[in-house]
């Protein structure tokens, strides 16, 4: 089960889980963007529903039809989440409305579908992999809101993880850095370029860095692994 699937990350992690055979949950407002993502992945292997993250009627629905459709939740990646954007910017200059959406995007969902796997996992054990940002760790200028509802998501990922260990469920985050998606190349070229200078290994990373990641902690060889952080951004942030 993936959110925000249609484009990036989120793509990426759809079609590595479809090369290892899984079936697919995928939830994004993006229809033109999901349709084109799943293009190529049989249709008997496939739930894809048009929504809005931040609508939790929209989850119950996903969820509900998703379970329907293939029964339980192995893997659940909360990938859905984003910035201001174009709205981003110095904090004293911030707009509460903004705050309330990028918790909303960024946090929040993650924690709504979460709930409704929890009582399956508990059942019968599972993965649920959140997506963080390293913003929340670096403590990027312009990104005050952004980081906090990310450093949420290590919080939240930290404390489901001990609840849920005891239940054979592991609970880890990815945190990436700068990678090349299409939010990203709406970015200001000098503030690309300023990413690169501050990333040691010199370059962008590209949404499938991630999914790598994404996949290893799903997998049965991260049975021991759960409650960390694992960062994917070029050695940007080091623990």
């Amino acid at each position: 089960m993936i959110t925000g699937g249609a484009n990036g990350i989120g793509a990426a992690c759809a079609h590595r889980f479809a090369s290892e055979g899984a079936k697919l949950a995928v939830i994004d407002r993006d229809k033109v963007g999901l349709d084109r993502c799943l293009a190529e992945i049989p249709a008997e292997r496939i739930y894809s529903f048009t929504g809005d993250c931040t609508d939790p009627e929209a989850l119950k629905e996903f969820y509900v039809g998703a379970t329907q459709r293939f029964g339980p939740v192995d893997i659940l990646i909360n990938n859905v989440g984003q910035s201001g954007r174009e709205r981003a910017g110095p904090f004293h200059l911030s707009n509460e409305d903004v705050w309330r959406f990028v918790l909303e995007v960024s946090l929040l969902c993650s924690m709504r579908l979460s709930r409704l796997v929890c009582s399956s996992m508990r059942e019968r054990g599972g993965r649920i992999i959140n997506i963080s940002s390293d913003a929340a760790l670096a403590g990027d200028e312009g990104l005050v809101d952004y980081a906090a509802a990310k450093m949420g998501v290590i919080g939240f990922t930290r404390a489901l993880a001990r609840e849920l260990a005891p239940f054979r469920t592991t609970v880890n985050a990815v945190a990436p850095g700068a990678i090349r998606t299409k939010a990203h190349d709406q970015m200001p070229k000098e503030t690309i370029e300023r990413i690169i200078q501050t990333t040691p290994v010199g370059f962008v990373g590209i949404p499938d860095d991630v999914a790598a990641a994404v996949a290893f902690l799903a997998s049965d060889e991260a049975r021991y692994i759960t409650g960390q952080t694992l960062l994917v951004d070029g050695g940007r942030w080091m623990l």
